[in-house]
């Protein structure tokens, strides 16, 4: 069992990058809470811009952008990016999320090569692809995400990382994806069972479950990846629960990482934990059998991806 403690380093006094920390520190209907010095981030960097002209130019998504992630300046300064396919729009309105609700559009049939010539043109090695809830797809979306990897594989060769939705319980989707054969297979289980009704809004933590049990049932040495967030109001005994129950389905990777209130409109930050809590809660879920954790105010699902797989592998 191996930590990644690079990740759970506070970054030491910068310059703070507010457009990556827009809103966070409100409190919807109260007044600004000034942010813990640990949450603070770099301005922006040399290389953004290569970045930021291929996604532009290619016409495609990111959840960096869409999810407003703090992690952006230093990723995209290392000519990385998350890739959210499927369009801007999710069917689903979570309380913490940032990205658009509404009407959604048909996939675009060109998306997965233009994913794949992005890869290719900022050098990765390890792609992530995440996408936005389709419940309003037939499939959720499934083929279109098959499609996508094996794109990105034949074009550049790279391992990829899926983080999926949870299809509805659409086992013939997931299994699509599985086919796709990614190195490793991640869904994000986000709260506790408690918070879901808020948190979670139409999303099942039973779901959760069995979906990534159904990937370890199908494809038994796939790497399978879950991630919590914290500070929504989750108690410590909830979280070992949660983390009993990954590990009861073989969840193999866990991320930890601080919720930051995307704008006055989501869900408040009920509590900023200390980067020191988190390596303490870290090591109880290594505890439990993990292979990894990553496990800090900043870590996200995707954030130094490559590197914990990696490690894990």
């Amino acid at each position: 069992m191996t930590s990644l403690p690079i990740l759970n380093q506070p970054t030491s006094e910068p310059a703070v990058d507010e457009s990556a920390l827009s809103g966070v520190n409100i409190i919807a209907g109260g007044p600004v809470r000034r942010l813990p010095r640990w949450l603070k981030r770099p301005l922006p960097q040399p290389g953004m811009a290569y970045t930021s002209d291929v996604i532009s130019d290619l016409k495609l998504e990111t959840v960096c952008e869409s999810a407003k992630c703090p992690n952006r300046t230093e990723c995209w300064s290392q000519k990385t990016a998350t890739f959210m396919i499927g369009g801007n729009v999710c069917t689903r309105p979570c309380g913490f999320c940032s990205v658009p609700k509404g009407k959604t559009e048909r996939p675009e049939l060109d998306e997965p090569e233009r994913v794949a010539e992005a890869a290719a043109r900022l050098g990765l090695q390890y792609v992530v692809i995440t996408s936005v809830t389709r419940d309003d797809l037939k499939d959720g979306g499934a083929e279109h995400w098959y499609r996508t990897v094996i794109a990105v594989r034949e074009k550049t060769g790279a391992q990829v990382e899926v983080l999926v939705p949870d299809f509805l319980g659409n086992r013939a989707a997931i299994s699509r994806v599985i086919e796709s054969r990614p190195d490793v297979f991640n869904h994000n289980t986000e709260t506790v069972p408690r918070l879901y009704h808020r948190v979670r809004r139409n999303a099942d933590y039973q779901r959760t479950l069995d979906l990534l049990k159904q990937v370890k049932d199908e494809a038994p040495d796939m790497p399978t990846k879950s991630g919590l967030m914290l500070g929504l109001g989750e108690t410590r005994d909830e979280l070992m629960d949660v983390f009993a129950d990954l590990r009861a389905v073989k969840c193999d990777m866990l991320t930890l990482g601080q919720y930051l209130q995307p704008t006055p409109e989501h869900l408040p930050v009920e509590r900023y934990l200390p980067p020191e809590e988190f390596d303490e809660i870290g090591e109880l879920a290594r505890k439990l059998g993990f292979g990894m954790v990553a496990s800090g105010p900043f870590v996200r699902s995707s954030y130094h991806a490559g590197e914990m797989a990696e490690q894990m592998m």
